[in-house]
C-alpha cells in the first residue's frame, strides 16, 4: 500500500488536540487513531505495537540477523491536528495527473491559488490531495504516521538490511505537550528523526526556543465622571504593554533566525484585562534578552501605576535543538547523501516553530526533523502530493541503508 493511501484513511480520524484541557491525553479521540495504527502494526508483524494509557504509540522492528550491532534508529511523527481549524469530517480531494493551476476546494468557495501558491506549478503531473475547503486536511501530522506505516510494511516485507527500528507515535504535539510523557527507554533508540516538517527535500536541526508569555492587567474602575487622577483603565494600560515591545518583531516582519513577540490573544475591560504572547528565537542569548524585556516592562508599568497593576507569567516550552544536534551530524549528513541519491537537493534550514524532536533531544534521544512531502498546513489550502510521500519513504529507506553499513 502507497502512503497516500493509508493517509486518506487517518486523515478520516478526527483527533484534534485541546489546549484548554489537563487531561492526557488531551482528546479521548486521539486514542481512535492510536488503536487503528497498532493494529495495523501487529498485522504487519510488528509484535510488540502497543498504546500505553496516555496515548503513545510504541512498536520495534528487529535488526536484520548480523546487523544486530548498527545503530537503531527511531522514527517519529504525531497523531493529533491543530485545534485552531475544523479537522472533524475531513473529506479529502484527489487530483491525479493535476495541471498545476487552479483548484476549486469543493463548494466552499476557496480556490487553492497557483498565484498565491507559485510552487503548485512545480507539481504538475503529480496526484495532487487537498481538502474540500471545509477542514484541514491533517497532513499535519498523519503524513509522517502514513510514511512511517508504510516504512515499516517495506521493511517487513523486502530484504532490506536494517538494524533495530523504533516506531513512535505521539499525542498532543500540537499543544506543545506531545513528548511530555514520552518514554525514551523504552523506545530503545540511539538516535531518531521525526517525520513532522513540509517539503520532502527538508532537514531540520534548528529550530526556536519558545516560551508563553501573558500579562494580566488590574485596574482601578471609577465612575468617569469623578475619574480625573484616579481611575486606570486596564485595556488602556494593556495597549500600552503591547506598544513597549518592538513593532517590528512580529511574525509578519520577521524571517530565518529572526525571533519575534506574537500576540496570540487580548481581551479586557477597564478593570481587568489579559495578553497572551507566544515569545520566539533561534539565540539562546537573544532568548533571553526578550524575557528580560517583558520583566522589565512589567516593572515600568507597575513602577508607573502601582504595584500589582501587571502581573507577567512567562512559560518555557522548548529549545533549540541545535546544541544537542551538533554533536551528531552524521544524523544530517546520511539524510543529505540519502537525499541526493535520489536526485533531491537537501533544503537544510531553520524551522520557525518547534517539534517533538526538540524537546526529544533535551531528554537524551537526538531527533532532527524530516519533512513529509506537505504544504500550507492548518489550514483549508493544506495540500501534499502521493509521489512527494512517495520520496519521504524511499528517503528514510536510504537513512537506513546508510546506518546498516555503519
Amino acid at each position: 500500500m502507497r502512503a497516500y493511501e493509508r493517509f486518506l484513511r487517518y486523515a478520516a480520524v478526527y483527533t484534534a488536540s485541546d489546549e484548554e484541557s489537563t487531561a492526557v491525553p488531551t482528546t479521548a479521540r486521539q486514542f481512535d487513531l492510536a488503536r487503528m495504527l497498532v493494529q495495523e502494526l501487529r498485522e504487519m508483524g510488528v509484535k510488540d505495537a502497543r498504546v500505553d494509557d496516555k496515548c503513545y504509540v510504541y512498536g520495534s522492528i528487529p535488526a536484520t540477523p548480523g546487523y544486530e550491532g548498527c545503530v537503531s534508529l527511531g522514527f517519529i511523527a504525531h497523531m493529533d491536528t491543530t485545534p485552531d481549524f475544523k479537522g472533524e469530517g475531513v473529506k479529502p480531494q484527489v487530483i491525479p495527473d493535476y495541471d498545476g493551476e487552479d483548484v476549486a476546494l469543493g463548494d466552499s468557495g476557496r480556490v487553492l491559488s497557483a498565484e498565491q501558491f507559485p510552487h503548485l506549478r512545480g507539481l504538475k503531473g503529480r496526484t495532487l490531495i487537498t481538502t474540500d475547503g471545509t477542514t484541514l486536511l491533517g497532513a499535519d501530522d498523519k503524513a509522517g504516521v502514513a510514511e512511517i506505516m508504510t516504512l515499516a510494511e517495506r521493511i517487513l516485507n523486502e530484504e532490506i538490511p536494517h538494524g533495530k527500528i523504533c516506531i513512535g507515535f505521539t499525542p498532543d504535539e500540537e499543544v506543545g505537550s506531545g513528548a511530555d510523557y514520552f518514554d525514551v527507554e523504552h523506545f530503545g533508540a540511539q538516535y531518531a528523526y521525526t517525520l513532522d516538517g513540509g517539503v520532502e527535500a527538508e532537514v531540520v536541526y534548528e529550530n526556536f526556543n519558545a516560551c508563553s508569555a501573558s500579562f494580566e492587567v488590574h485596574g482601578v474602575n471609577i465612575h468617569p465622571g469623578d475619574a480625573k487622577d484616579k481611575m486606570v483603565n486596564a485595556s488602556l494600560v494593556a495597549m500600552e504593554i503591547n506598544q513597549m515591545l518592538p513593532s517590528c518583531d512580529t511574525p509578519a516582519h520577521t524571517e530565518m533566525y529572526e525571533g519575534f513577540f506574537h500576540l496570540t490573544s487580548m481581551e479586557g475591560n477597564v478593570e481587568k484585562a489579559k495578553l497572551h504572547y507566544i515569545v520566539r528565537d533561534h539565540d539562546r542569548e537573544s532568548f533571553q534578552v526578550r524575557k528580560k524585556l517583558l520583566r522589565f516592562i512589567e516593572k515600568t508599568i507597575n513602577e508607573k501605576y502601582g504595584k500589582g497593576t501587571a502581573v507577567l507569567q512567562i512559560q518555557d516550552e522548548y529549545e533549540n535543538m541545535e546544541e544537542k544536534i551538533k554533536p551528531c551530524l552524521h544524523l544530517i549528513d546520511n539524510a543529505k547523501d540519502a537525499m541526493r541519491e535520489l536526485g533531491i537537493e537537501p533544503d537544510v534550514s531553520p524551522v520557525r516553530g518547534g517539534t517533538d524532536g526538540a524537546r526529544l533531544s533535551f531528554m537524551g534521544l537526538p531527533c532532527p526533523n524530516l519533512g513529509t512531502g506537505g504544504y500550507a498546513f492548518h489550514g483549508p489550502y493544506e495540500h501534499i502530493t502521493a509521489e512527494g510521500m512517495d520520496t519521504v519513504v524511499e528517503i528514510v529507506l536510504g537513512i537506513i541503508r546508510r546506518y546498516a553499513k555503519a
